[in-house]
């Protein structure tokens, strides 16, 4: 059994007080499984989001707690959690998050500069060839595409060598052609560098690049399918969410992704039990 990247144990996440308590996350548990990519999916106001920002780090639970390996990243302070997020976390985020006055290969470098590091050489080639930029890396953010931006944006979560990725709909604004390269991508990170990243989407082909997809609704963890293929992973959603997600007449799931050569195919799991931690 692969060993675990990242846990939540029991997680709750309330907003608002009294009647107008709103509960984001109602007692989530779930292992993420290292050198995997784990896909988050679920109607709007499923609590998907405030699920990845819990493991982050990003958002303190209300309850519960939240592991980066073996740590408890909902006790630690602002200062180890700051320092966590610099060290052991990337992030790549929908709206790309580039500062727009350093060039691409700024950008990329910066979370290590502000850690006072220097990338591995050999690490750093490998990273811009994958993801295709090193013709573009003194170009400024206004100077590339929406898909080079994101590209930009994934390096930089990559080179610092993290623990964990955590991707918030990193494909949302971006076209097909570029939502496929960036999707491509991450998946090489996992088969080839025994990258982690979880993903939170909305989106059925981004989901089937994943090696499991979790479904949420009303903050609860409602399904969870190994190998997702897209036809697999929209009949859920069509389910959870019919207005937005009409159901496909597919029949029988059609087998695996074609992006992934060693899945089986819309294989559901058991749900998660309680996490056990030390």
């Amino acid at each position: 059994m692969a060993p675990t990247a990242a846990a939540a144990d029991e997680l709750v996440k309330t907003y608002g007080t009294g009647d107008a308590v709103v509960k984001a996350l109602d007692g989530v548990s779930v292992t993420v499984e290292a050198g995997a990519l784990t896909a988050v999916m679920g109607p709007s106001g499923s609590g998907k989001s405030t699920l990845m920002h819990c493991m982050a780090g990003l958002d303190r639970p209300t309850s519960g707690r939240a592991f980066i390996g073996q740590t408890d990243v909902a006790t630690l302070t602002d200062r180890k959690l700051t320092l966590l997020r610099r060290e052991r976390v990337g992030f790549i985020f929908q709206q790309f998050n580039l500062v727009p006055t350093l060039t691409a290969r700024e950008n990329i470098l910066l979370p290590l500069a502000i850690a006072g590091r220097k990338p591995d050489p050999q690490w750093w080639d490998t990273v811009i060839d994958v993801v295709g930029l090193a013709d573009r890396l003194d170009h400024k953010p206004s100077e590339l595409s929406g898909g080079q931006q994101q590209r930009v944006a994934c390096a930089r979560a990559l080179v610092g060598r993290p623990e964990i990725i955590f991707a918030d709909e990193p494909t949302g604004n971006l076209d097909s052609m570029s939502a496929t390269e960036v999707l491509g991508f991450l998946r090489r990170s996992v088969d080839e560098f025994g990258q982690t990243i979880v993903m939170v989407t909305h989106d059925p082909v981004s989901a089937s690049y994943a090696d499991r997809a979790l479904f949420l609704a009303d903050g609860r963890i409602v399904d969870d399918i190994c190998h997702p293929t897209h036809d697999a992973v929209l009949t859920t959603m069509s389910r959870l969410d019919p207005r937005r997600h009409p159901s496909i007449d597919s029949g029988p799931d059609d087998g695996p992704s074609p992006h992934r050569a060693k899945t089986t195919g819309g294989e559901h799991v058991p749900a998660a039990r309680r996490v056990e931690r030390p």
